[in-house]
């Protein structure tokens, strides 16, 4: 009978430990998820500032040393992350791959013109300086026309400019939630041990000597917790590297080092916080008071 009891303590305690970490591990999972979100935000915005084209077309009486000085020019120019030289010829063979029919016999000619199609960096994609940078490069005598999309600019920055915001605030609420979450499960741990803290505090243990065992088993399965996170943590960054590599999720050690060192201090942290004051809580309590 003895040894039957022991065996069900045993199985109880495993299980509220196996609770306790898996409450912590997915808890830090999420939090680290979205404070990867938080680190990245300005380079998922550049990411897709950076799709954006703006292409110079050419007068039909443009001269080659004129249309490769532009193009040197442009690439040389701080705004630009690349120019590309698109002949009339190359544009219509895209155009019809597009249509899915050649529209060059049924007009008889190409109407289309050369130019050259540049990708800007993303600390210049906004409506005023692209506007800018259109204007100066109009003046030039052997420049058609400068097209691009310039809705999709003004809602592209907007869009960024609110997802950052909308992104903190998230992050606000979720580590006000994850702290709530860890210290509910700890709580809940030390609560059915309460009767054995007021039992050692009664024969004359002190606080600080009652409270440092449970300390120290919270503390290591925060450390599980956070290293269960961590792994997971770990295996979708990968995934999502491997499959979207133009993110570069592991071109910047010194993100992903911050994001890792702070949601392992968060899980030790919160761990040994909350153990503390849950603790606290039943080592002031008077002995009618633990039964409610």
């Amino acid at each position: 009978m003895a040894q039957y009891i022991e065996r069900y303590q045993r199985r109880r305690l495993i299980s509220s430990y196996f609770s306790v970490v898996l409450s912590i591990a997915l808890v830090l999972f999420l939090l680290g998820i979205l404070g990867m979100l938080v680190l990245n935000t300005k380079k998922l915005g550049d990411h897709f500032k950076e799709k954006i084209t703006i292409s110079v077309f050419l007068k039909d009486n443009a001269k080659p040393v004129e249309i490769d000085q532009l193009q040197k020019s442009l690439t040389l120019a701080d705004y630009t992350k690349s120019a590309i030289f698109v002949s009339k010829e190359d544009a219509a063979e895209q155009y019809s791959e597009d249509i899915g029919e050649n529209f060059q016999e049924f007009l008889g000619y190409n109407p289309l013109k050369n130019s050259v199609d540049v990708n800007l960096k993303a600390d210049f994609v906004s409506p005023e300086q692209i506007e800018e940078i259109a204007s100066s490069l109009s003046t030039k005598t052997y420049v058609d026309e400068v097209s691009y999309d310039k809705p999709l600019i003004s809602l592209l920055t907007d869009n960024v400019r609110r997802l950052g915001l909308w992104i903190l605030v998230a992050s606000a609420v979720f580590t006000v939630i994850a702290v709530l979450l860890i210290n509910s499960s700890i709580r809940l741990s030390i609560y059915s041990k309460r009767f054995i803290i007021k039992t050692m505090q009664m024969v004359g243990a002190t606080k600080k000597f009652i409270r440092k065992p449970f300390i120290a088993t919270n503390l290591k399965l925060g450390l599980l917790g956070s290293v269960v996170a961590l792994l997971a943590l770990a295996m979708v960054l990968y995934y999502v590297n491997t499959n979207f590599p133009e993110l570069n999720l592991f071109q910047d050690t010194t993100v992903l080092l911050i994001l890792f060192v702070g949601v392992f201090t968060l899980g030790m942290l919160i761990s040994y916080v909350s153990t503390y004051f849950a603790t606290q809580r039943f080592l002031n309590l008077r002995t009618d008071d633990l039964y409610y």
